[in-house]
C-alpha cells in the first residue's frame, strides 16, 4: 500500500484576490502577477474554458468585466492547486451592482426592456467579499503587496501518487464490491477536491492488477471521468490508453455512456458509476438492478448536477433494492489544505454551502402553523438564514440545480418567488416566471415554430406542440420549480403554497398557470390534486431527467378556462395513437394518471354490433384480436372516467393499458400487471371487460 505523502501541496492554503477598478488598471495589476508566476501554470479565465475539471493551475485570473458565470467560475476555482492565487478583476465593489454585465443577456426574458436585469446577485458578491477577513480587496490606485502573492514553490512532489486516507477506505471499499457479496453498492460522495475520481481510478487499477480483467466506467459524458482514468493509468506500467479506454494486460476499463449500457447486453466485472447526481434517476435505477457489482461516486457540490439531493432520493432506491449498500464521504482535500479560504469564498458566493433548516428545528410543523409568503428579493439578499434554507431547499430537491439558478432566481425580471415558512424557517417554496403577453402575429409566428421567445416555455408548448395560438396572447404564471423540504412532504403544505400562487396569481389578472416537469405517478397526483389538468406528454425522455415532460394547466379565468378546455380535448386527440406507436413503453400507473378525467369520457360512440362484439369477447367466444376495435373504443371511454378507474384494483388497470392501449403483447403485459401467463391475462381482460358493460354502461346482449 502507498503510504500518504504529507510533505506536499495538499498542506498549503490558497489565497484569493480581489482587483477592482479601471479596467486599464485592473489589467495591469494582474499582469505584474502572472509575471511573479513565470514558469508556474496560469490560466486566464475565458468562456471558452470549460475543461478545467481535472487540471491543476497555479495562478487563475478571472475578468468579471467580461462577465460572471458562476459555473465556469466554480470549475475553474477547482484547478487552483495549494499555494496558488485566485485573481478576480472586477469594476470598483460599490459599481458592481449596476455594472451592465454580458451575462444578463441569459438572463433576460422576451418582452422585456433591456436593462431590467437589477444586480441583485452581484450585490450579494460583494457582500460576501467584504466579510471574508481573508481576502484582499486591492482598488485603484492602491498597490500590491509582495508578500500577499507570494507563492510557494513545490517542485519535485509526486503529487499525483498521493492518496488520502478517506481515499484508502474508499478504494477497500470498491474492491469489496467485486471481491465480496454481490449486490452491495458502495457510494462515494465528497466536496470537490476530495480526489473521489482518482479513488475510483485507483480501485480500478487495483482490480485489474488482481487479475480482473473487464471494469466498465460510465458517466454523464466522457470529459466527466478523464480524472479517473488518468488516476488508473498511474498505477499501471506499460499502459495503452486512449480516450474513454485503457488496455493493461489483456484487461481493459472502458468508458460506456449509461443509455448505452442500458440498451447493450454487457458483462463485466464491475461498473464505476462517476459523478452519478448528474445522470437521470431512472437509469441509474435502471443500471442498479442490471449490473449486480456498481459503485456510484459523485460531487456534493457539482456543477452539472447536485450531489445532496441525490443522496437523498437515491438512497430511498438504494435501500428498496439492495441490503447491506454502504455509503463513504471524503473529506479530506487532495489540492489544498484543510480549512482552505478559497475553498469557503468559493463557496460562499456561490451558496455551496446552503443547507435547508434542520430536520430539529421543524419538527412540530403543521399545516395550519405555517405561513405563506411572496419574498423581497430585494431583502433577501441581506438575509442570510432565509437565502441559505431557500436554495439550500431547491438544492436538495433539484438535482440539476446549478450555482447559475441563484443568480437567475435573484435576477430574473419576470420571477416572483414564494414560500411557506415554520417559525420563520423556509419549508417549501416556489420558483414562478411570468410568462405570454404577445401580439396576434407574434403569437402566430409561435405557433409555426418560427419565433421562440426566451423565457416563456409554458405560452411557446401550448402553441407550438398544441395548436393553440392564443396561448401566447394570454398572461400565465409557470411554476419553474417547487420544492417542499422531505421532513414535512405529505401534510398538504405544497399544495398549500399552490394554492396561495394560484390566488395571487388571479389578483394579478393572469389568465392560466401551469407548469412542465418530468413526469412521474407521485408528481401528477401531487398537480392534480390543487385542480391542474394534464395537456402533453413529450414524445422523447428529457436528456436532464430521464422522463417523459408531462405539462400541466390550470385556468384562473374564463379566457384561460377555454384554453386549458382546448388544450385537453387536443391533447385526447393525439395520445391514444401515440400510446400504441412512440409511448407504448410508458409507465401504465402514469399514463392512466395523465387521462383520468373527473368529468365523463369523451363522446366515444359504440353502436349495437360494437357492443355486440364486446359481449361476444367477454363471454368467450371471439379472440380478442378479432375484436380489438370495439374493446379498445369501450376502454378508451371507461379510463377517461376517475369514477370507472377507481372501481379497478392496479392489476386490472394496468393490463388495460399496457394490452389494450400499448398494444404490447400478452406475455409482456401479463408481466407488468404481475399476471401468470397468457391465458391468465386474457381470462382477466375478459372479465374485466364485462364489469365495465354490466356495472356502468348496463349493456343488455341481444
Amino acid at each position: 500500500m502507498m503510504a500518504t505523502i504529507q510533505n506536499n501541496y495538499r498542506c498549503f492554503h490558497r489565497r484569493a484576490i480581489v482587483v477592482n477598478g479601471s479596467v486599464h488598471w485592473c489589467q495591469q495589476q494582474a499582469t505584474i502577477i502572472a509575471r511573479q508566476y513565470d514558469g508556474q501554470k496560469i490560466i486566464w479565465l475565458t468562456e471558452a474554458d470549460r475543461s478545467l475539471l481535472g487540471q491543476e493551475v497555479d495562478l487563475l485570473i478571472v475578468d468579471a468585466r467580461k462577465g460572471f458565470n458562476p459555473d465556469l467560475f466554480g470549475r475553474a476555482t477547482g484547478a487552483i492547486r495549494g499555494g496558488g492565487l485566485l485573481v478576480l478583476m472586477t469594476p470598483l465593489l460599490s459599481d458592481w451592482p449596476g455594472y451592465d454585465d454580458p451575462q444578463y443577456e441569459r438572463i433576460n426574458v422576451a418582452l422585456y426592456p433591456e436593462k431590467t436585469v437589477k444586480g441583485r446577485y452581484i450585490q450579494h458578491l460583494v457582500n460576501v467579499m467584504r466579510k471574508d477577513s481573508h481576502l484582499e480587496i486591492l482598488t485603484e490606485p492602491e498597490q500590491l503587496s509582495k508578500p500577499a502573492i507570494a507563492f510557494q514553490t513545490l517542485q519535485g512532489i509526486q503529487t499525483e501518487l498521493v492518496r488520502t486516507d478517506d481515499q484508502q477506505q474508499a478504494i477497500d471499499a470498491v474492491i469489496k464490491v467485486v471481491t465480496g457479496q454481490r449486490r452491495r453498492p458502495v457510494v462515494l460522495t465528497a466536496d470537490r477536491g476530495r480526489g473521489k475520481s482518482a479513488a475510483f481510478g485507483m480501485a480500478a487499477a487495483a482490480l485489474l492488477k488482481r487479475g480482473y480483467t473487464n471494469i466498465v466506467v460510465c458517466g454523464p459524458s466522457i470529459l466527466a471521468v478523464d480524472a479517473l482514468f488518468e488516476h488508473a493509468g498511474l498505477q499501471l506500467d506499460g499502459v495503452d490508453r486512449k480516450r474513454g479506454l485503457l488496455n493493461w494486460n489483456n484487461a481493459s476499463i472502458e468508458f460506456i455512456p449509461p443509455d448505452e449500457l442500458v440498451n447493450r447486453e454487457i458483462e463485466t466485472d464491475l461498473l464505476l458509476v462517476d459523478e452519478a447526481a448528474a445522470i437521470p434517476t431512472p437509469l441509474l435505477q435502471t443500471l442498479l438492478l442490471k449490473f449486480p457489482r456498481i459503485a456510484f461516486a459523485t460531487t456534493v457540490h457539482g456543477y452539472e448536477g447536485t450531489g445532496r439531493g441525490f443522496t437523498v432520493r437515491f438512497a430511498q432506491t438504494l435501500d428498496a433494492q439492495t441490503r447491506g449498500w454502504r455509503a463513504i464521504k471524503l473529506k479530506t482535500p487532495v489540492r489544498w489544505a484543510v480549512n482552505d479560504p478559497v475553498e469557503r469564498l468559493v463557496a460562499d458566493m456561490l451558496q455551496l454551502n446552503a443547507d435547508p433548516v434542520s430536520a430539529a428545528a421543524i419538527e412540530n410543523t403543521a399545516l395550519q402553523s405555517c405561513r405563506f409568503e411572496k419574498l423581497d428579493r430585494d431583502k433577501l439578499i441581506h438575509d442570510e438564514r432565509t437565502l441559505s434554507e431557500l436554495f439550500g431547499l431547491l438544492v436538495l430537491a433539484h438535482y440539476r440545480t446549478r450555482p447559475f439558478d441563484l443568480r437567475h432566481l435573484l435576477d430574473g425580471p419576470n420571477i416572483t418567488i414564494y414560500c411557506m415558512r415554520y417559525a420563520g424557517h423556509i419549508v417549501a417554496t416556489a420558483l414562478i416566471a411570468r410568462e405570454g403577453g404577445f401580439n396576434v402575429e407574434d403569437s402566430r409566428q409561435i405557433r409555426l415554430g418560427y419565433r421562440r421567445p426566451h423565457g416563456h416555455l409554458l405560452p411557446e408548448l401550448l402553441a407550438a406542440h398544441l395548436g393553440l395560438e392564443q396561448a401566447p396572447q394570454l398572461l400565465c404564471a409557470r411554476v419553474m420549480r417547487i420544492a417542499v423540504h422531505p421532513d414535512v412532504q405529505r401534510l398538504g403544505i405544497g399544495t398549500a403554497l399552490l394554492q396561495g400562487i394560484i390566488n395571487d396569481s388571479r389578483r394579478q389578472q393572469l389568465d392560466y398557470i401551469g407548469s412542465s416537469f418530468g413526469v412521474t405517478t407521485d408528481l401528477l397526483r401531487f398537480w392534480r390534486q390543487p385542480g391542474f389538468i394534464p395537456v402533453r406528454l413529450s414524445i422523447k425522455r428529457g436528456a436532464s431527467s430521464g422522463e417523459h415532460s408531462a405539462v400541466v394547466i390550470q385556468g384562473l379565468n374564463e379566457k384561460g378556462n377555454a384554453v386549458v378546455s382546448v388544450a385537453r380535448k387536443r391533447f385526447l386527440r393525439h395520445i391514444f395513437q401515440q400510446l400504441c406507436g412512440p409511448l407504448r413503453l410508458t409507465d401504465p400507473d402514469m399514463t392512466l394518471q395523465l387521462l383520468m378525467d373527473v368529468r365523463p369520457g369523451e363522446n366515444i360512440q359504440l353502436d349495437d354490433a360494437d357492443w355486440q362484439d364486446i359481449y361476444d369477447f367477454e363471454k368467450g367466444r371471439r379472440l380478442y384480436e378479432t375484436c380489438m376495435g370495439p374493446v379498445n373504443q369501450l376502454v378508451k371511454k371507461s379510463v377517461l372516467q376517475r369514477r370507472v378507474m377507481k372501481s379497478l384494483n392496479t392489476q386490472e388497470q394496468r393490463l388495460l393499458v399496457t394490452r389494450v392501449l400499448q398494444a404490447r403483447d400478452w406475455q409482456t403485459s401479463a408481466a407488468i400487471a404481475g399476471i401468470e401467463g397468457r391465458k391468465q391475462a386474457i381470462k382477466l381482460l375478459r372479465a374485466i371487460v364485462g364489469k365495465l358493460c354490466v356495472q356502468f354502461y348496463q349493456f343488455t346482449p341481444r
